[in-house]
């Protein structure tokens, strides 16, 4: 049962995993660079988000997707599709910040972690069926 499971689901079980670290890493350099450095939140949270996002492509090219590329050209290709997807979801990061922070007044963590969420899914549509598509 546990092993049917683990085939069916074997993309996404490692994808919530470190996804989650992810998130960790995007929300702690986010609030140790906005709260304890005193760094704007907007600017606070780009770092963070480069950040999370290096971590997630080599936790996602080597233990999510298990992604093999043949060719330099290939890995560039691959690499430039997940960064070009993760600047499309940092706009809606961005954006949710820029909205619950600025415009409603919302505490910054509670904000960036409902952005977390919204873009963990994003993501992984991105990443499961563009980025790191299995290729005939």
């Amino acid at each position: 049962m546990i092993e049917e499971l683990w085939k069916k689901y074997k993309d996404t079980i490692p994808y919530l995993f470190f996804g989650v670290l992810t998130t960790v890493v995007n929300i702690a350099s986010f609030d140790i660079l906005w709260q304890f450095l005193g760094w704007n939140y907007q600017i606070a949270n780009a770092v963070a988000y480069v950040l999370s996002v290096l971590f997630a492509y080599v936790t996602n090219k080597l233990w999510v997707f298990n992604s093999h590329t043949s060719t330099w050209g290939a890995f560039w290709k691959e690499m430039g599709s997940f960064f070009l997807f993760r600047a499309a979801s940092w706009v809606i990061d961005q954006g949710t910040m820029t909205i619950g922070v600025s415009l409603l007044g919302w505490n910054g963590l509670l904000v960036k972690f409902i952005a977390n969420v919204v873009v963990v899914v994003l993501n992984y549509i991105f990443s499961k069926f563009i980025i790191f598509r299995k290729r005939s």
